[in-house]
């Protein structure tokens, strides 16, 4: 990474996902966990409030080193077990259907190998487990797809790495888990970019 992702990424992600207008969307991600999570994308730790007292342990995946500086303050607080498990959702170092959950809030849109990381996401849950996630994705709306085709090349370097017009439940459907118990609603009065939103869980296909 650059210094431009390595300094200045992880504050920015923290500013503008970080605040009282996004507590809801984690909240509704993170309050029905339970049990072992790893958490793609830990950021700074704003997830680690949302959890309810069923969460046991929480194995962070986190490319940023400021970023798991940031989130010191927040780890402390939690009172569980929070482990930095590696850098990469696509090769994440743990055993086979070892987690209960995998929680994912606005990340997906920026691992460069979303395949291979839905597959370790896979790979790694429980019979049963889920998926809980928020992200944005591709508009439904034709002409605002296009819009978020033409802008990639240039919003995708400058925002980390994010990726507005990835069709998320299909990518979720092709590694094969289960999106139908995703909602899709548009956030805000007017129709952007970055306003088609997917939440909710994800679940094995045993699940």
């Amino acid at each position: 990474m650059g210094w431009w992702e390595e300094r200045v990424v992880p504050r920015l992600i923290d500013l503008t996902c970080g605040g009282e207008l996004t507590a809801p969307w984690r909240r509704a991600v993170c309050a029905p966990v339970t049990g072992v999570v790893i958490e793609l994308g830990f950021g700074s730790g704003r997830n680690l409030e949302h959890y309810g007292e069923g969460v046991t342990r929480v194995l962070a995946v986190e490319p940023s080193d400021l970023a798991w500086e940031m989130s010191a303050d927040r780890r402390a607080a939690f009172g569980r077990p929070v482990e930095r498990t590696g850098l990469d959702g696509a090769s994440i170092d743990i055993p086979d259907n070892s987690v209960d959950a995998v929680v994912s809030t606005w990340t997906l849109c920026t691992i460069p190998d979303l395949g291979s990381a839905l597959a370790e996401t896979a790979r790694v849950l429980r019979p049963g487990g889920a998926l809980h996630l928020v992200e944005h994705c591709r508009s439904p709306r034709p002409a605002m797809a296009r819009v978020q085709s033409a802008m990639q090349p240039v919003w995708g370097p400058v925002a980390g790495g994010c990726h507005v017009d990835r069709d998320i439940p299909a990518l979720l459907a092709s590694a094969g888990l289960n999106a139908s118990a995703l909602r899709a609603q548009e956030a805000g009065p007017v129709a952007t970019p970055w306003s088609w939103f997917v939440l909710g869980r994800a679940a094995t296909m045993a699940g």
